[in-house]
C-alpha cells in the first residue's frame, strides 16, 4: 500500500487498524479503542519516546552544522583544496567505508554516513536515494556481522536461553561466532553495494532517481572551518561509545541503545551550544532558531517511526511469525531447512520492520527445529540473522531504512523502491547459498 500511494503514514494506519479490527473479531468499536490504547501505550514507553525524541534531535544537529558553514567547509577540503572526492564514485565510497568502520550502532553508522555524504554526494550530483540505499545497506550488514554491539548481546541472550532451556549444548559466544559466518545475506549485501557504487550499476527505479536541486546545500564556502562539522560528528561517534559503556554498567554489550542515542544527541548539542557560540560562530538566538527549524522539519519522520513502531507490535500480536512457521514445517525437507528459515525470517522482518524482533520470534522457533531435523544449528541461526536483516532493507516501517532516508534527505518511499532491486539480488544469492550449504553440511555431518 505505501509503494502504491506513496504516503507512508496513511498506509501505516491503515495496516494497524486492519491488524485490530482482526484481532477484535471485526468490530470497529473494538478497534478504534485498541488503536488508542495502543498509542497510549507506545507513548508510555521510554525506549520508544527517546526513539523518537532521537530522531528530532538529528534533525537539530544537520541544520545546525549546515548553518555553522562547517558542511560547506567540509566540502570544499575534500574537493578543492585535496580533491580526494572529484567523482560520484568517491562521493559515495566515503559513506560506504564510514558504514563499515563505524559499527558500533546501526542508527548513529546510517546518520553520519548520510550527514558525511550528502554534501559531497550534492558536489557530484548523486541522486539522495542512491545515498540511501548506500547508507542502509552498511549500517545493519555490518553490524550483524562484527557483533561487538547491542546486535551481539541480543542474539548471545536469545543463544544463550536455548542453551539454558537443554535445547542444544556448548558454549554460546562459539555458536554465534559460528552463526555469523552464516550471515550470507549481510556479505552479499555488502559486495553489492560496493559493486554497485564502484562500477555505477543503476538498476530498476534507481535509473530515474534524480540528483538533489537544493542549490543552497551546493554552495561552497572555503572560509569556514570544517571543524563545525568534524567536531559534531567526532563527538556523536564518541558519545554513543561512552554511554553504552553507562548503561550496560561497564558492559557495553548490554547498554541501551535507545537511551545510548537519544543521550548521545543531547550530548551533542550541549558541546556544539558551547563551540558554536565561544568560537562566535552565530549567537544563542541564531543557535535556537536553527535548532528548531532542523527539529521541526524532522518531526514526521518520527511520526513515521511511531507508526512503524505501532504496525509492528500488531504483526506480533496476529503471531504471524509462529503461525508462518508451523505452515512451514509440515514436510520440510531437511535440505531446505536453512532456506526455509531465511525465508520466514525476511517476511517477519519485513512485516514487523524489525530485524531484532525478528530474531526473538524465530531464534526459538528455527533451533528446535534444526535439532529435530539433526542439522546444523548454525546454520539455522545463522538464516534467522540473514532474514531478519534481509526483510528489514526491503520494509518501508523499518526504523533503519526510516533513518537512512532521514541522513541522506530522501523520502522513504522512494528509498524503498530503489533500493529494492539490490536487496533482492542479495537476498537471493543468500538464498541460494543456504540451500547449498543445506545439503553440504548434511553430507558432512
Amino acid at each position: 500500500m505505501a509503494l502504491y500511494t506513496k504516503n507512508i503514514m496513511l498506509s501505516l494506519f491503515g495496516g494497524i487498524f486492519l491488524g485490530l479490527f482482526f484481532l477484535h473479531d471485526f468490530s470497529v468499536i473494538a478497534a478504534v479503542n485498541s488503536t488508542f490504547e495502543l498509542f497510549f501505550s507506545l507513548l508510555s514507553e521510554a525506549w520508544i519516546l527517546k526513539t523518537l525524541a532521537f530522531a528530532v534531535l538529528v534533525g537539530s544537529v544537520m541544520e545546525l552544522m549546515q548553518k555553522s558553514g562547517g558542511i560547506s567547509g567540509f566540502v570544499s577540503f575534500m574537493t578543492q583544496e585535496t580533491a580526494l572526492v572529484n567523482s560520484p564514485r568517491s562521493a559515495l565510497l566515503v559513506s560506504y567505508f564510514i558504514g563499515v568502520i563505524i559499527f558500533i550502532e546501526s542508527s548513529i553508522t546510517s546518520l553520519i554516513a548520510g550527514a558525511v555524504g550528502r554534501p559531497l554526494c550534492d558536489k557530484e550530483k548523486v541522486p539522495h536515494a542512491k545515498l540511501a540505499f548506500v547508507c542502509d545497506s552498511t549500517s545493519a550488514p555490518i553490524s550483524s556481522l562484527i557483533v561487538l554491539n547491542g546486535w551481539g548481546a541480543l542474539l548471545l541472550g536469545l543463544i544463550a536461553t536455548q542453551v539454558q532451556t537443554g535445547i542444544i549444548s556448548g558454549d554460546n559466544v562459539n555458536i554465534l561466532l559460528h552463526s555469523v559466518a552464516y550471515n550470507f545475506y549481510a556479505v552479499s549485501a555488502l559486495i553489492v553495494t560496493f559493486l554497485a557504487v564502484w562500477f555505477n550499476i543503476n538498476i530498476g527505479p534507481m535509473k530515474n532517481a534524480k540528483p538533489s536541486l537544493d542549490k543552497a546545500s551546493l554552495h561552497v564556502n572555503s572560509k569556514v572551518s570544517m571543524a563545525y562539522m568534524i567536531i559534531p560528528i567526532f563527538l556523536m561517534i564518541t558519545f554513543v561509545f561512552m554511554f553504552l559503556y553507562i548503561t550496560g554498567k561497564g558492559d557495553m554489550l548490554k547498554g541501551s541503545g535507545s537511551s545510548s542515542i537519544f543521550y548521545t544527541m543531547l550530548a551533542t548539542l550541549m558541546v556544539m551550544f558551547i563551540y558554536y557560540i565561544g568560537t562566535k560562530n552565530m549567537s544563542a538566538k541564531t543557535y535556537t532558531k536553527s535548532a528548531y527549524i532542523g527539529a521541526k522539519k524532522l518531526f514526521p519522520i518520527a511520526m513515521i517511526l511511531l507508526f512503524a513502531f505501532a504496525i509492528g507490535e500488531v504483526t506480533v500480536d496476529l503471531k504471524t511469525g509462529q503461525y508462518l512457521a508451523s505452515l512451514a514445517s509440515d514436510n520440510l525437507s531437511v535440505f531446505l531447512l536453512s532456506g526455509v528459515i531465511f525465508l520466514l525470517s525476511s517476511i517477519i522482518s519485513f512485516s514487523t520492520g524489525t530485524s531484532w524482533g525478528t530474531f526473538s520470534i524465530m531464534i526459538p522457533i528455527a533451533v528446535p527445529m534444526a535439532v529435530g531435523m539433526d542439522t546444523d544449528v548454525a546454520l539455522a541461526i545463522g538464516a534467522v540473522i540473514s532474514g531478519g536483516v534481509f526483510g528489514d532493507h526491503c520494509s518501508p516501517i523499518s526504523d533503519t531504512t526510516i533513518i537512512s532516508s532521514l541522513a541522506s534527505d530522501c523520502e522513504v518511499v522512494e528509498h524503498v523502491k530503489t533500493q529494492l532491486p539490490y536487496a533482492l539480488i542479495s537476498g537471493a544469492v543468500a538464498l541460494v547459498l543456504f540451500i547449498v550449504f543445506g545439503f553440504t553440511t548434511l553430507n558432512n555431518s
